[in-house]
């Protein structure tokens, strides 16, 4: 017991010693430096009691008449401890350091100055420079000299200055910079009052430096495409839903003690030999990214291999490490907000960027970590894949992204097609002329679906190849020239992509690589989302051809590499927190999905709806008209009606043996799989299949053992 009582007692003031924060202390020994700088002052004139007399009497018999400039020295110290900075961090040791030298300088200088120095060495002698500098001056003179001596103590005097003055001198370079960059801010914002207010009345352009000019002729070549708001104003019969049916939403993330996480940062990296400089800190709606940038010489690796360190100093429960930055010299260090700022859709489509944007299948995406709204254009992807777990705001994600693109286009410039296996998300959507079906539950009407949407895209390579157009972009600026109908862009929505693979997973990966490897010049676009994405979902084929994903929080290492083909999405937040990884960014970028309740949904469906009749009306007879029985809604009715006619086209276009190997069983009036083998030169895979085919449709009659199959046709009948 009496051991155990003086381990408590040994532990505790180690606990209590550590439990200070860094500023506190800071603070306590900038208190302590003034108040000693106050007391040698006092004791001067010997106003400082008997501790100041004391103090006085020890400092003078030690360093003579140096004290003087001990005051000056802690109450420096006392300003710097108390205002801190970057500078004087960085070079504390040294600031240390070259103050001992310049006190030890000016003892040993201020003893050469005294005609005592020359005589017999007597331990106990204080002169001058106190009895550290005699201690120091009396050995240096015998062994040099007068004249070598002075010029070593003034020598070590002027480089302890010169040393003690550079973090001061950077901090006024500082202050003076920032400055500089309010004072130029301030006549920007004078300049662009003025410019609203009087038009130049010369050119501008002149002024303009070239690259500038670059950006402008490509504008031009641009002039053709209408921006959105030019679209809403020309169409007349459609009405576009307006932004006052979404709620506003928002609030300010709350970062925490920024200054005390940077510190922290820094001295967790600087204990492991990893000097830094802290820089500028974003505060994003989800996390907080602070930047830095290593010492040279330091590898990134290094930086990366502390995660856990970083996230224990911090308290953090997870933190991400970007390294580097793209196209920035910094490492990012991304932290989650104490609070969070809800993204509204409204805020994200209420900009400049979504309104003057002539992209028609452009996606709100949400706010990145600097808190910038974040789109991105369907059509340049030109496919998306989405992946997360169950609660990650997957499904928020792609309502979000239906939204974005209804707020853009009317039925004539878009159409939808919606597949739902869960059977409770998209149902809301119904209503909408913009489906080109109702919404799809089944993985058999997906199938046909998708064997439609390959029909169309061949369909629409013919039509392009007519009108002698490259994709349907050029062909729709055509046909609006010559006042003819354009071809609507048509994009697929899944929203559980590994149910359906589970049922028909060989026959759907077909046909979604073949429309992601030639659909995009047709204007056929696939977002495919799940929520498990493993490699049985998501196929190395799937991969390959869709290259834009987006990564939502996942339970794994292994899920995120499966998206994503690296780490980042299992230190995801949740709720809306995704990583957008496309063409335009080297490495996955870190979005806040914006948040869209079901009430918003319903009022902008029904407003759309209501708004619309006339279209709608209208609609049916333009359907039977131009499409007749070839329509995606003409294809699924078959299926539904006659589902063995609808399997039977299926198979007979899947393989086109099967009307030789159905001939062969009639004419030989046996039936087997080694006869199939033989008389057709396949191999048993195909021919075991065929001889299911024949089997299903009545051809043939079921295995009986050895024996050979019934034939039940004949060549009369057939």
């Amino acid at each position: 017991m009496a051991k155990k009582k003086k381990e408590k007692k040994i532990i505790s003031p180690k606990k209590f010693n550590f439990s200070l924060p860094e500023k506190t202390k800071r603070y306590l020994f900038a208190s302590l430096s003034f108040l000693l700088a106050i007391i040698f002052v006092f004791s001067f004139s010997g106003n400082a009691g008997a501790i100041g007399e004391m103090l006085k009497n020890m400092f003078g018999f030690l360093i003579g008449n140096v004290i003087y400039i001990i005051p000056i020295i802690f109450a420096i110290f006392g300003m710097i401890l108390l205002k801190g900075g970057e500078h004087f961090e960085d070079n504390r040791n040294s600031l240390i350091i070259s103050t001992i030298i310049l006190i030890v300088g000016l003892t040993g200088f201020f003893s050469l100055l005294n005609p005592e120095i020359a005589e017999n060495f007597v331990w106990n002698k204080s002169l001058d420079g106190g009895w550290i500098g005699y201690l120091i001056s009396w050995p240096i003179l015998k062994g040099l000299d007068y004249i070598v001596s002075y010029a070593l103590f003034s020598i070590a005097i002027l480089i302890s200055l010169w040393i003690i003055i550079q973090p001061f001198k950077k901090t006024i370079e500082d202050i003076e910079d920032e400055e500089e960059e309010i004072e130029e801010e301030e006549i920007e914002e004078v300049k662009v009052e003025v410019s609203k207010k009087k038009k130049p009345s010369f050119d501008l352009s002149k002024f303009i430096p070239k690259k500038e000019e670059k950006v402008e002729e490509v504008k031009k070549e641009d002039k053709n495409l209408k921006t959105f708001e030019q679209k809403k104003q020309e169409n007349k019969e459609y009405k576009y839903p307006p932004l006052d049916l979404l709620s506003k939403k928002g609030g300010n993330p709350e970062g925490g003690d920024i200054s005390y996480n940077s510190s922290v940062i820094k001295r967790t990296l600087h204990t492991f030999g990893i000097p830094v400089e802290m820089s500028e800190v974003n505060v994003g709606p989800t996390v907080t990214q602070y930047t830095l940038k290593p010492a040279e010489g330091i590898k990134l690796s290094k930086i990366t291999a502390l995660q856990n360190d970083l996230a224990l100093a911090l308290a953090s429960p997870t933190i991400r490490i970007e390294a580097p930055i793209p196209g920035r010299s910094l490492v990012g260090i991304e932290i989650g907000n104490k609070k969070r700022a809800v993204v509204s859709l409204r805020e994200t489509l209420d900009t400049d960027e979504f309104k003057n944007s002539p992209a028609p299948l452009l996606m709100a995406l949400g706010k990145d970590v600097k808190g910038t709204p974040t789109f991105a254009d369907l059509a340049e992807m030109p496919h998306l894949l989405v992946g997360g777990t169950t609660g990650s705001g997957k499904t928020i994600c792609l309502n979000s992204i239906i939204l974005s693109l209804l707020y853009r286009n009317s039925p004539d410039e878009m159409k939808l097609i919606l597949v739902d296996p869960k059977r409770v998300e998209f149902p809301i959507y119904s209503n909408l002329e913009h489906l080109l079906c109702p919404v799809i539950y089944d993985a058999n009407q997906t199938l046909v679906a998708l064997k439609w949407l390959v029909g169309e895209m061949e369909r629409r390579f013919t039509v392009l190849a007519e009108a002698h157009s490259r994709d349907i972009t050029s062909y729709n600026q055509k046909m609006e020239k010559k006042g003819e109908d354009k071809l609507p862009y048509i994009v697929l929505i899944i929203d559980e992509l590994a149910d359906l693979m589970s049922v028909k997973g060989k026959e759907i990966e077909s046909y979604v690589v073949r429309l992601a490897q030639m659909s995009r010049a047709t204007g056929i676009h696939l977002i495919l989302a799940t929520q498990r994405p493993s490699v049985e979902v998501i196929t190395g084929l799937i991969k390959a051809n869709i290259t834009s994903r987006i990564a939502l929080k996942v339970g794994s290492l292994v899920d995120s590499r499966t998206i994503l083909d690296g780490s980042g999405a299992e230190k995801l937040l949740g709720k809306g927190d995704l990583l957008l990884l496309s063409k335009e960014f080297s490495k996955p970028k870190r979005i806040q999905n914006p948040f869209i309740s079901e009430n918003e949904i319903k009022k902008v469906i029904n407003w759309i709806t209501d708004s619309n009749l006339a279209i709608k009306e209208d609609a049916p007879e333009l359907l039977l008209e131009t499409e007749e029985d070839n329509s995606l809604m003409s294809e699924l009715t078959k299926s539904n009606e006659a589902p063995e006619t609808q399997m039977d086209n299926f198979y007979s276009k899947e393989d086109p043996m099967y009307e030789e190997a159905k001939r062969t069983v009639i004419a030989s009036k046996k039936a087997s799989t080694s006869l199939l083998q033989r008389r057709l030169g396949i191999g048993y895979a195909r021919a075991a299949r065929l001889m299911d085919i024949l089997e299903e449709r009545g051809i043939v009659g079921p295995q009986e053992g050895a024996k050979p199959r019934e034939v039940y046709f004949n060549e009369e009948e057939e």
